[in-house]
C-alpha cells in the first residue's frame, strides 16, 4: 500500500514538474528493469561481448594451428624469355645465353603439426611441366612428385606449445569469467544510475513539497505580522526561505534533466521518453559466510585463475631463455617416388626414390653473456611475478572479506536509515503544526526541522543505493548468486550470434 502511494505521488509531481508529459506515455521501470535493459543493450556490454567475441576466436585460431592443414600451390605459368648466366664443364666458362621457356606447377601437401615435440610432419604430391620455346623450336617435359612424405623436427629449440596448451585455455576461461564480471560490473553502474536519477527525482519532489510549504507559512506570518504577533525579522527569514525554495525547485529541475540524459544515454533509451522510477523498497536480506565467499572468489573470479596463468607466463619466458640462443639442432627428412618423362603417362612409371636428410647444426661460441643475461633477467622476472602475486592475493581475499563485512552490515543499516526517515518526518510534521498554530515562534527550530527531514529522506536512499552496490559488488567478486546458492552463468553462445 505504502509503494503505491509513493508511486502516485511520484507520478502526479513528475506531471506538475513537466506538462509536456501529458502528452507522452511515462515509461515506469524497476531496479530489474533497469539492470536488464543495461545488461542487453549498454555501451558497457556491447563492449564486453566483442572482446569475449576477440578471445573466443583467438582460442579457436590456437586449436585450428595444431589440427592437420591442407594446402594447394600452384603456378600457372611461370613465364621466362631472356638471358641468363650457363657454366660450360667444357672449358669451365660462364655465359649469357639465351632462353625461352614456361614453367607450370601444382602441388597439394597436408602438414600435421607436433605440439609436443615442436615438429612437423608432412604428406604431399605434385606436378610439374616445362615448355621449351628457343629457337622455334617446342619440347615439353614432364616431372612428378607422386608422394613425399617427411619430417621437420628441431630437437633444442623453445617450443612454444608446450606451455601454450595450458596457458591458451586458461586465457579462454578467464575470458569467459572476465565477461560475467563485467555482465555484473554493468549492473553496479546501472544502479548508480538509476539512484542517480531517483534521488533527483525525489529531490524535485521535496522541492515542490519545500516551496508549497513556505507559501503557505509565509502567508500565515504576513497575517501574524500585520497583527503584530511577530517580529519584522521573523517575516523576513520566512520570505528568504521562500525564495530559496524556488531557487531550489530550479536547482532540483535541472538537475534531473541532466541526470535523466545520462540515464538515457546510458540505457540507450529513446530520446524524449518520460521516465518514472520506482524505488526498490523490496531488498533481499541474507547472511553470507565470509570464508565461503572467499572460496568462491578463488574458484570462480578469473582474478584466480590470472594467477596461476602470470605464472605460468612468466616460467614459458624462461624456458624461452634457456632454449634460445643455446646450442641447437635440427632434424629434415623425407622420403618420396619421382619420374621425369616427356609425356604425362610416362612421368608416373617407373619411378625413383628421392630421399632428403639434413641436419643443421647451431653452436653460439661467443656471445658475451647474452644468453646467460637473458636467462637470470627471466629468472629476476620470475621471482617478481610470484611475489607480486602472493601480495595480490592476500589484497584479493581482503577485498572479498571486506566487502561480505559490508553487505553484511546492510540490513542493520537500511533499518536505522528507514527509521530516521520516520522519525523526522513525524518531527517535521509535528513542529510544522505547531508552529502553524503558533506553539512554536521560533523559526529557526522549524528550519532545522526541515533540513533535518530532507537530510534523512536522502539518506534512506543513499543507503539504499549502498545496499544494491554492495550485494552487486558480491555478485561481481565472487561469480557466485548466494540468494539462490549457484554459481552465475551466461549463455556464451548467444554471445557469438
Amino acid at each position: 500500500m505504502k509503494q503505491k502511494i509513493v508511486q502516485t505521488i511520484l507520478l502526479l509531481l513528475l506531471l506538475a514538474v513537466y506538462p509536456c508529459s501529458f502528452a507522452q506515455d511515462i515509461v515506469s521501470y524497476t531496479l530489474e528493469d533497469v539492470v536488464k535493459i543495461a545488461q542487453d543493450q549498454s555501451p558497457d556490454a556491447q563492449i564486453a561481448k566483442h572482446r569475449y567475441r576477440h578471445s573466443y576466436w583467438s582460442f579457436r585460431t590456437f586449436k585450428a594451428t595444431y589440427l592437420p592443414s591442407l594446402q594447394l600451390d600452384a603456378t600457372l605459368p611461370n613465364l621466362n624469355i631472356g638471358f641468363n648466366e650457363q657454366y660450360s664443364v667444357i672449358d669451365s666458362t660462364t655465359n649469357f645465353v639465351p632462353q625461352s621457356f614456361t614453367n607450370y606447377s601444382v602441388s597439394l601437401s597436408l602438414n600435421q603439426k607436433i605440439g609436443i615435440t615442436g615438429g612437423e610432419v608432412f604428406l604431399s604430391t605434385g606436378l610439374q611441366r616445362l615448355d621449351n620455346t628457343l629457337g622455334g623450336k617446342y619440347s615439353s617435359q614432364y616431372l612428378t612428385n607422386m608422394v613425399n612424405i617427411g619430417i621437420v623436427q628441431p630437437i633444442f629449440k623453445y617450443n612454444p606449445y608446450r606451455y601454450d596448451r595450458k596457458i591458451k585455455p586458461m586465457l579462454f576461461e578467464e575470458a569467459q569469467r572476465l565477461y560475467i564480471e563485467t555482465h555484473e560490473q554493468v549492473a553496479i553502474t546501472a544502479v548508480n544510475h538509476f539512484f542517480s536519477l531517483l534521488m533527483a527525482q525525489i529531490e524535485v519532489e521535496i522541492a515542490f513539497k519545500n516551496q508549497a510549504n513556505y507559501d503557505t507559512l509565509y502567508k500565515i506570518a504576513i497575517g501574524r505580522y500585520n497583527l503584530g504577533k511577530i517580529a519584522e525579522n521573523e517575516l523576513l527569514q520566512l520570505e528568504l526561505n521562500l525564495l530559496n525554495s524556488e531557487a531550489s525547485v530550479e536547482n532540483a529541475e535541472l538537475n534531473y534533466q541532466n541526470r535523466l540524459f545520462v540515464f538515457n544515454s546510458y540505457l540507450r533509451l529513446k530520446e524524449g521518453t518520460a521516465v518514472k522510477l520506482v524505488p526498490p523498497v523490496a531488498t533481499r536480506h541474507f547472511v553470507v559466510p565470509a570464508q565461503d565467499a572467499i572460496d568462491y572468489a578463488k574458484d570462480n573470479s578469473s582474478a584466480g585463475i590470472e594467477f596461476t596463468r602470470r605464472i605460468l607466463e612468466a616460467e614459458s619466458e624462461l624456458y624461452r631463455a634457456k632454449r634460445d640462443g643455446r646450442f641447437d639442432a635440427q632434424i629434415f627428412a623425407s622420403f618420396g617416388l619421382t619420374q621425369s618423362a616427356e609425356t604425362l603417362g610416362d612421368a608416373y612409371k617407373n619411378p625413383y626414390n628421392e630421399e632428403r636428410l639434413n641436419i643443421g647444426l647451431t653452436v653460439p661460441i661467443l656471445d658475451w653473456g647474452k644468453a646467460r643475461g637473458n636467462i637470470k633477467m627471466a629468472e629476476s622476472n620470475l621471482d617478481l611475478v610470484e611475489t607480486a602475486i602472493e601480495q595480490e592475493k592476500i589484497d584479493f581475499e581482503q577485498n572479498v572479506f571486506l566487502q561480505v563485512m559490508q553487505f553484511n552490515m546492510q540490513k542493520k543499516q537500511l533499518r536505522i536509515a528507514a527509521k530516521s526517515d520516520t522519525v523526522a518526518q513525524k518531527r517535521f510534521e509535528v513542529t510544522q503544526q505547531r508552529y502553524m498554530i503558533g506553539k512554536v515562534n521560533d523559526v529557526l527550530e522549524l528550519d532545522k526541522a526541515q533540513i533535518d527531514n530532507d537530510n534523512s529522506k536522502m539518506g534512506f536512499y543513499r543507503a539504499l543505493m549502498t545496499y544494491w552496490q554492495s550485494y552487486y559488488e558480491l555478485r561481481k567478486l565472487t561469480l557466485h548468486d548466494f540468494q539462490r546458492n549457484m554459481p552465475i552463468t551466461v549463455n556464451f553462445d548467444d554471445l557469438m550470434n
